[in-house]
């Protein structure tokens, strides 16, 4: 569903991604793992098209998405909904007017059929019934839930996941890991999760890819990679610092 091609992507004298190449099957659900400014959100923008690589191709379903110009890339975009760190929901704006804030940007839909397709996508996400809420009423859980109804109900093929368990103690963060495999499940979407939460990334990862220094470090099953004994992926994942491993 997704390859990624030799990316190489920089600012200024600053390389960011060096070299990156991975492959992500349809239907799968991969973590994406690494240390703070290890090009994580830089390479998720140039998946979905908000950023061009200086080098490299990324291939969505089988089309390189590096040459095409902003009308194509609206095509393409089609097929990924995206998850952001902070759910990103729109306060003067009720949960029903989020969720379907992306089925009114192309006016193709009347409102009984989206007044339909936000209720099922609230209920996917086990929050049926919380249409007229703001959201300034919802904890952070339900913001991210909500969050999540918006980047599926569309239905889109890919969803992407920016760190969705970041700010939630560890009960509410393992009710969306199992919410994420569940939406993966239900709508059959290839899952990209950018976490820095090792526990969710052995759940809801069916592989592992862990970035260092823009490279792609580690690449496997997770029992792979959090079985590793290279001493960077278990400084990594152990969460411990240490002067003597290269950082």
């Amino acid at each position: 569903m997704i390859e990624v091609r030799d990316l190489r992507k920089g600012f200024g004298t600053q390389t960011v991604l060096d070299g990156i190449s991975f492959r992500i099957e349809r239907g799968e659900s991969v973590a994406i793992i690494g240390r703070s400014g290890c090009g994580k959100s830089v390479l998720l923008k140039n998946i979905i098209g908000l950023m061009k690589p200086d080098s490299g191709e990324v291939m969505v379903d089988g089309e390189n998405i590096v040459p095409m110009n902003e009308r194509q890339l609206l095509r393409v975009r089609q097929k990924f909904g995206m998850v952001f760190q902070g759910a990103a929901l729109f306060d003067s704006m009720t949960v029903a007017e989020n969720v379907a804030f992306p089925l009114r940007r192309n006016k193709q839909l009347g409102e009984a059929e989206i007044s339909k397709r936000v209720a099922h996508a609230l209920e996917v996400v086990d929050l049926p019934g919380t249409q007229d809420r703001n959201p300034a009423e919802l904890s952070g859980g339900m913001r991210k839930r909500v969050g999540l109804a918006r980047a599926i109900v569309y239905e889109p093929q890919i969803i992407l996941y920016d760190e969705p368990t970041t700010g939630l103690d560890p009960i509410v963060s393992d009710s969306i890991d199992h919410l994420m495999l569940r939406v993966r499940d239900h709508l059959q979407v290839t899952s990209v999760v950018v976490t820095h939460d090792m526990r969710s990334a052995r759940r809801v990862g069916s592989h592992v890819i862990m970035l260092h220094q823009g490279k792609v470090h580690a690449n496997g099953l997770p029992e792979q990679v959090f079985n590793s004994t290279d001493p960077i992926v278990r400084q990594f994942v152990d969460g411990v610092a240490d002067a003597k491993v290269e950082t």
